[in-house]
């Protein structure tokens, strides 16, 4: 199927200069510890960023349904998703809002274990913002690190991070967002609303400057609705917008059986986990990207043999289901006769062992009978011959046990 062509767009991405922050690193004594508290924000500044990568993912962007759409299905970029890469979870508090009030220098000055005098000596507006340069936070953090002040050096490594790595805006300078969200610490739907919102305004543009933290773009539970409604509200430090995590149902494991629509479905619509799309689901998302049209021309793949994309009807899964159903209610079947044999087999071997150990105690008795009649052989024959009697008739019901206690392989297969 043809998809037809589209324009590529120009894109850029704020990177900022990381070299000084990746020498505070060094100081962090206890990485494990550090993680523990702060996440993996060391990772951050470690990611090798290629840009040529990212810029081919974004041409994919559809504007209308905030997702990347592809050729038969959509990728979108989860809260929770970036939870785990940041190992942060996402607060119950209320996050940044753009509506807070500046932070005075005291309660600043508290968090970074710093004086208050010093804040104010340096609060200085750069770029229509109000902030703090890096370079007197660096120092400070610095002259924590030398004299082993671990608490002071990590709260202010972890603030610069936030303003130069997570929420970048001005180069060489922590913005008053920045420093908010610090203080809010609730930091996951900000940075996937920069996300979200940076990349739906430059694609209306035509192309221009990311802002957003470009190493959580690069290293891509579900909430799948905001109360009554399908769409998730995100409020990031340059705008607000909404996404579709309804979308990434199919990423997540989980069927997706129609195109998207505002009904609200619970965990009896969604049915059980599985790898597969449903025809319906297919052919909607191969319009939309007929409709769209394609950054990229369809090249033809290396091999020879081409993997169609597992659809199927909604009657297949159905009886699929069924079947599933009945081979879980026949495997418990077998499982019980299995336990029931088992046990019977247990108490057939117990009365076994004690046979086994009343014919030995006899066998010694007949055997000292033996040899008593072998000295004085005319003493006692009739109690010999009883005695006799009953090791045989023991020895015949230890043969019966035995051969009803019949060596087989009892195999419970899981469907």
């Amino acid at each position: 199927m043809d998809y037809g062509r589209r324009n590529t767009k120009k894109y850029s991405f704020r990177c900022p200069d990381l070299k000084e922050l990746r020498k505070l690193a060094y100081f962090v004594l206890d990485p494990l510890y550090f993680k523990q508290h702060h996440g993996k924000l060391l990772s951050i500044l470690s990611a090798d960023v290629l840009e040529g990568l990212l810029s081919v993912l974004v041409q994919f962007y559809d504007p209308l349904y905030r997702c990347f759409t592809f050729l038969d299905f959509m990728l979108v970029p989860t809260l929770e998703e970036y939870s785990h890469l940041l190992g942060i979870p996402v607060y119950t508090r209320v996050p940044f809002s753009g509506l807070e009030e500046i932070p005075q220098s005291s309660i600043i000055a508290e968090a970074l274990h710093l004086k208050k005098s010093e804040i104010e000596t340096h609060w200085v507006k750069k770029g229509g913002l109000f902030g703090l340069p890096s370079d007197f936070l660096i120092n400070e953090a610095t002259a924590f690190a030398e004299v082993v002040s671990v608490n002071s050096f990590e709260a202010i490594f972890v603030f610069i991070i936030y303003g130069l790595a997570l929420f970048p805006n001005i180069d060489g300078f922590v913005a008053v967002n920045a420093i908010i969200l610090f203080l809010i610490g609730n930091l996951v739907p900000n940075l996937l609303g920069d996300m979200y919102f940076s990349l739906h305004l430059r694609n209306s543009k035509g192309g221009g400057m990311l802002f957003c933290c470009i190493p959580l773009l690069y290293n891509l539970e579900i909430i799948d609705s905001c109360g009554k409604f399908s769409n998730v509200p995100l409020i990031g430090t340059q705008g607000g917008i909404n996404y579709n995590p309804v979308l990434a149902r199919r990423q997540l494991g989980f069927p997706l059986r129609d195109k998207p629509n505002n009904t609200l479905k619970g965990r009896s619509e969604l049915g059980s986990r599985n790898c597969v799309a449903l025809e319906a689901y297919t052919l909607w998302v191969k319009m939309r990207a007929l409709e769209l049209k394609m950054p990229y021309p369809c090249e033809r793949p290396m091999s020879m043999v081409v993997v169609e994309t597992l659809t199927l009807p909604n009657q297949d899964v159905e009886e699929l289901e069924d079947t599933l159903v009945k081979m879980k209610q026949e495997k418990d079947m077998w499982e019980e006769r299995f336990r029931a044999l088992s046990k019977k087999h247990e108490e057939l071997q117990l009365d076994s062992k004690d046979k086994d150990a009343l014919i030995e105690l006899l066998k010694n008795r007949v055997t000292k009978r033996q040899i008593v009649d072998t000295v004085i052989p005319s003493s006692m024959p009739q109690p010999f011959v009883a005695w006799k009697k009953i090791v045989d008739q023991l020895f015949l019901e230890k043969t019966q046990i035995v051969d009803t206690v019949i060596p087989s392989d009892i195999v419970v297969r899981d469907p």
